[in-house]
């Protein structure tokens, strides 16, 4: 039997564009697959929709869950933290994309070659969309290796991209209901912090639509970088630091060696005055993935707002 993936698709108010997103789903060419959905209070007529999947689909293949209404990222950890969900390996969905027909079956091979005991997580960049559906670009080619010194700074993979192993997933699970920015970010963080395989596919495995209602963007183009500056001068940026710092604290013997002595750098160079704070943060060995990346960085450092 193929390896079984339990897809996490969280809702809200997403009637408008679920059908093409629960489509493509249908037409994955891995076939075993389960979805379990969990809607945090639609007003729309998404609930119907996902019900009328449920009874096409054949039984336990759809599953409806409640929320715990408190943001998409409380909700997709909610998930993950269900014990009632096991499968080999775990896939996040947004509720407006369309996924490539190979998506899963790709995400598979590279975690099948991985060690089933060392965390694992896939990734990909993404084709761009508008809310009709025309193609308009490609998210940022990320180019260097991923790993815990440039997780705790940036965020290389969507989680709509975003498929790991049952070793992940338990890692995940081990750290718990925490309060942090989003839950792909935090799932990057934490499984390249604690010694897990994370692999960034140059080859799109969806099309990201963008459109009024996203909660978060592709990050590219310069009114996305004016935005990005704008929320790190504003202070977000250390703000949601704080949170991954004070979450990591909850898996801190997890952590490799390597990875506790970056935290240990990383927060306690944050709170230096001016020239130990950029020698500490320097150290620490805090990196992005772009030059204009690394000079907000050094920007953020100065004006400490990382």
């Amino acid at each position: 039997m193929k390896p079984s993936v339990a897809i996490l698709l969280c809702t809200f108010n997403g009637q408008r564009y679920l059908k093409e997103q629960l489509n493509s789903f249908d037409t994955q060419d891995h076939h075993n697959w389960t979805l379990w959905a969990s809607d945090d209070g639609s007003t729309d007529n998404t609930i119907d929709l996902l019900s009328s999947y449920q009874n096409k689909w054949p039984k336990n293949r759809l599953n409806i869950k409640t929320g715990p209404g408190k943001g998409f990222a409380a909700n997709f950890l909610a998930l993950l933290n269900n014990g009632a969900i096991n499968a080999d390996y775990y896939a996040y969905s947004d509720q407006d994309d369309i996924w490539n027909r190979s998506k899963l079956s790709r995400a598979i091979r590279w975690l099948e070659s991985m060690p089933r005991n060392i965390p694992a997580l896939y990734c990909t960049r993404t084709q761009l969309i508008d809310e009709i559906g025309t193609n308009i670009g490609f998210s940022p080619l990320f180019k260097k290796s991923p790993g815990f010194a440039n997780a705790l700074v940036q965020n290389i993979g969507g989680g709509n991209t975003m498929v790991f192993n049952e070793t992940a997933r338990n890692l995940m699970k081990e750290a718990g209901l925490v309060d942090v920015c989003t839950h792909d970010w935090w799932t990057y963080i934490v499984i390249s912090g604690c010694g897990g395989n994370v692999f960034y596919d140059p080859m799109p495995s969806l099309l990201y639509r963008q459109h009024g209602a996203n909660l978060c963007g592709s990050n590219q183009g310069w009114l996305a970088r004016v935005v990005r500056i704008r929320m790190l001068w504003q202070g977000r940026f250390r703000q949601w630091n704080e949170k991954h710092i004070q979450a990591l604290q909850k898996i801190r013997p997890q952590l490799t060696l390597e990875s506790a002595q970056t935290l240990a750098r990383f927060s306690k160079a944050r709170e230096k005055a001016l020239l130990p704070r950029i020698y500490g943060l320097k150290r620490s060995g805090i990196y992005r993935q772009t030059l204009l990346g690394n000079l907000g960085l050094v920007f953020g450092a100065v004006f400490k707002r990382i």
